[in-house]
């Protein structure tokens, strides 16, 4: 016979339920906050790409000429989805972690029953959710200019979530250590913005000179962008298998970093 003790007390809850609590909440408020500020978060990416598609692709694509065998603006496209998915990606993980720390209910995350490495796999999941939103949105975006031909759905899929990943690994780990809003702001401008802009988005690394062209093997946005080039048109001027290995490490060595960090409380117990 059930006694009212037993109906009136709470049921323990399993460490493993509780922990995909956790996760799935945090994963929705990012989703949430991104669906609700659409306007900030999606819609300027996808006017930006157009404008890159105005602009490079139409007025100086036709005086650039064909680049790999393709038109100018079908070889620019891929690069221009990565870009957006990788700044995205970025941004919406430092700011959010950012906004934790700032508004400080980050302290809820330290005492909840959640694993450093849960948190960390929650902002990162949020990330990713922006980049592939993002990236679907400036993809209808190009297909108004352009044609693509789905060459390698499984590369493209794959090369999107690792550089999704990955970027957002490092937004989380820019938010740690930000001490204001203008060290969030600092790498996006003065690091991820160059890299993309010399990463093969718009032209090929085979028309630098030698000494250019050495120095463009060093950035990974590079592999990045040409893997993901590779599974629509089915050209890159890198390896593909390199690229992947660059990125899958990338990704696993940010995430046991964000984790060490997180367990010591580097930038949150200070």
């Amino acid at each position: 016979m059930t006694t009212l003790a037993e109906i009136v007390t709470p049921q323990p809850v399993h460490p493993g339920r509780a922990r995909w609590i956790g996760f799935r909440t945090i994963v929705l408020r990012e989703y949430q906050r991104i669906i609700r500020i659409w306007t900030q978060t999606v819609l300027p990416s996808a006017v930006t790409q157009a404008l890159y598609f105005a602009i490079f692709g139409g007025l100086l694509g036709s005086r650039v000429g064909p680049m790999g065998g393709f038109g100018y603006m079908q070889y620019i496209a891929p690069g221009l989805i990565m870009m957006a998915v990788n700044i995205n990606s970025y941004s919406n993980v430092v700011s959010s972690f950012y906004g934790a720390k700032w508004g400080k209910h980050v302290e809820e995350l330290l005492v909840s029953p959640l694993p450093s490495w849960l948190i960390v796999s929650g902002y990162v999941t949020g990330g990713l959710v922006r980049g592939l939103l993002v990236g679907i949105a400036v993809t209808g975006v190009s297909l108004l200019f352009t044609n693509l031909h789905v060459h390698h759905p499984l590369i493209i899929a794959g090369a999107v979530l690792l550089t999704s990943m990955t970027f957002a690994l490092g937004g989380f780990l820019n938010a740690l250590f930000a001490k204001n809003f203008d060290q969030v702001s600092i790498i996006p401008t003065f690091v991820l913005t160059p890299l993309n802009y010399f990463g093969g988005v718009f032209y090929s690394v085979s028309l630098l000179p030698h000494w250019a062209r050495a120095i463009s093997y060093f950035n990974p946005i590079l592999y990045m962008i040409n893997a993901f080039r590779y599974g629509f048109l089915g050209v890159s001027d890198v390896s593909v298998g390199i690229a992947f290995a660059i990125m899958a490490g990338a990704a696993v060595a940010l995430f046991i970093i964000a984790i060490v960090l997180m367990e010591r409380g580097s930038g949150i117990r200070e």
